[in-house]
This record gives structure tokens, sequence and C-alpha cells, in this order.
């Protein structure tokens, strides 16, 4: 055995079958041993600290402070893998900046997304464009952060209403639910397309209903109506949302705007359209204007209000020959 396999020359090098083999060595092989077990204490390390985490955040309701934490521990525990590995196989500086440069101008090459991917990663970390559960539009993408990783979001997608059905890519959730459908977006796309975030600084929506109502129909009283079912559906929400609003009035340009629900006309050809305009949750849109359109067409019908609908004029017609046999 000693024939075919030596050690050589003061670097102990490794010789098979009298050929010496090119950065095999004895040196080489303790430092391979060395970062496995290095890999597997870290790893053990990072799987205690997750458990330990868990065990002291379990009474918390928050699932963003239980998320960033575990974020918090995979970048910790992926900075020492590479600082590890980087002190184990490099003892000379000047090797270390050689490597550093060829490693850099081949991943600038070879993996540019996977690069911007995880620049775009360290982005979000900050927490500045959206966190986890948040309700965003992403790469065409409109749903609810459920996952984050170093290249990729994870969002369980929600359909739209039908005002934007026609929108990419086409939904069959007429209303802002979940639709089933996990998608897979990688974090790069915060650097090539605007980010949509519902929830991230005001977690409420201003939302609107319209009805079309005849020229001839009780229009006051029909927009009574709507203000009282606003009103009665989202007082809550206006009393909650006050302070949100001032917090955004502190920190933007932005100008004062009322929270109070109100309607807005519109003139047709047809109909007057009333337009109710009012705030919402970010979550339970369709539920809120399903209670207030249940309640408004109630009051319609007691009150002797109709919806209108389409009214055509015919303003001649050819002439009719009838001929009887």
């Amino acid at each position: 055995m000693s024939g075919i396999v030596r050690l050589v020359g003061a670097n102990q090098a490794v010789e098979l079958f009298g050929v010496q083999l090119v950065g095999v060595s004895a040196q080489s092989g303790k430092k391979v041993l060395f970062t496995l077990a290095f890999i597997l204490f870290v790893t053990i390390l990072g799987w205690i600290l997750r458990k330990v985490a868990s065990w002291l955040l379990q009474g918390r309701q928050s699932e963003r402070v239980r998320f960033w934490t575990r974020q918090g521990i995979t970048v910790i525990v992926a900075a020492l893998l590479i600082v590890g590995a980087v002190s184990i196989w490099f003892d000379d500086p000047t090797r270390l900046t050689t490597a550093l440069g060829l490693v850099t101008a081949g991943l600038a090459f070879a993996l540019q997304r996977v690069v911007t991917a995880v620049a775009a990663y360290l982005v979000i970390l900050q927490g500045k464009t959206f966190n986890i559960g948040d309700r965003i539009t992403m790469g065409g993408v409109r749903g609810d952060v459920i996952a984050l990783s170093f290249v990729q979001t994870t969002i369980m997608e929600m359909g739209e209403p039908p005002s934007v059905q026609g929108a990419d890519p086409a939904m069959w959730v007429r209303a802002r639910q979940y639709t089933g459908r996990i998608v897979i977006v990688t974090n790069d796309k915060i650097f090539d397309q605007p980010v949509y975030n519902f929830t991230r600084d005001f977690p409420y929506i201003w939302e609107e209903m319209s009805l079309p109502i005849s020229y001839t129909g009780d229009r006051k009283r029909a927009e009574q109506i709507m203000l009282e079912s606003a009103r009665r559906h989202t007082l809550p929400i206006n009393e909650l949302s006050e302070d949100a609003l001032q917090e955004m009035e502190r920190r933007y340009a932005m100008k004062q705007t009322d929270l109070v629900p109100k309607v807005y006309y519109r003139l047709t050809d047809n109909w007057i359209e009333l337009s109710i305009r009012f705030l919402a949750r970010d979550f339970g849109v369709r539920e809120l204007k399903d209670q207030m359109s249940r309640d408004i067409l109630a009051e319609f019908e007691t009150a002797g209000i109709g919806i209108a609908s389409g009214t055509y004029e015919i303003v001649g017609m050819p002439p009719l020959q009838i001929k009887n046999e």
C-alpha cells in the first residue's frame, strides 16, 4: 500500500502510483475534515438556537417577531459558515485576496441574477420593503408574504375584484381572497418592478361601491341609506385608523384626508351613479362589502328605490309589411 500511495515533500503531498496529485496533501485532507466538522457544529448550533427561540417566543402572538428571529439566526449561521471556511482554507491574506477576486468575477458573470437576489434579500431585511404577513403585489403576483429566503419570496396568491380582472395574470377568484396557489418570486424583482404594499405603514385601504339610481328615483334617500350602512359597519375602523393616519402624515408628505364615508355623484346618459367611498381593513374587504350590500339592498326595497338598468329609445323603424294569406 505504501508503494501505491505516498506522502512526499515538505507539504506531504499525496503521490498515487508515482504521480503527484496537485493540491492534494495531508494538510488539505485535515482541512477537509476540519471543515466538515465545523459545518456540522454550526448546523447543530443553528438548530439549537431555533429551538431556543421558538421556546422563548412561544407565548407571543406576533408572527413577525418569530419570523425575523428565524431570519436573524439564519443570517448568523450563514455568516459563521463563510467566515469559518475562509479562516480554515486561507491562512495567507494575499491568497485570500486573489481568490476573492476570481470568485467575485465568476459570480458577477455567471450568477448575476442570484447575486442580485441576495442583495435584494439584504434590502428586504431592513424591513422597509415588506414584512412577513404583508399583503403585497410583487413581480405581477398579488397575495400575502408567507416565507422569505436568501433568493426567493413565497406568496400565497389572492384574486382581484372584477374591475381589475383583466390584469395579468388572470384570476378566477373575483375578490381579494386566496386562490390556493403558492407562488415563488425571486427577490431581485424589487429592483426591476414596483412593490405594492397594502399593509406596511397604513393597514387600511379606501374602498368604493357604486350603484346606479334612475333620475326619477329618490336619490337623497338612497344616499342616506348608503351612508348609514357604511358608518354602521366601518365605525370601529375609523376610530382605530386615526392614529395610523396621523403617523403616516408625520412620516411622509401627506395631505390630510377624510376617514368618514362619503357619497359621490356621477351623471351618465342612463342613470345617476352613486359611489360611496369608505375605509376598510386590508383583510376581510369582501365580507365587509357583502354585509353592506345586503343592508343597502334591504333598505332600498323598503324605501321603494330601484336599481337603474340600461334604457334605449327607438327613434325610427323601417316600414313593416303584413301579408295575410
